[in-house]
């Protein structure tokens, strides 16, 4: 189920970012970006709507999913 971030908290969307970027271990390309700056990324991302906010039943959890990966391309 897509979670709109719009219906979230900042706390809660601020918190949904920070867990992401700590377990996935992201890769920002050959220059080490800080953890602030990574949030500011992909909360830019998230409000321009090209990643969105995936809540599994299944597996109970949350996840940040690319929208072309997880829609297909148009």
């Amino acid at each position: 189920m897509i979670i709109p971030w719009q219906a979230l908290k900042t706390e809660t969307l601020d918190n949904i970012v920070e867990s992401f970027i700590l377990r996935e271990g992201t890769d920002y390309g050959s220059e080490e970006l800080s953890l602030a700056q990574k949030k500011q990324t992909l909360l830019a991302k998230i409000r321009g709507g090209s990643v969105v906010i995936v809540w599994s039943e299944l597996h109970e959890s949350i996840d940040l999913k690319d929208k072309t990966n997880f829609f297909g391309e148009d």
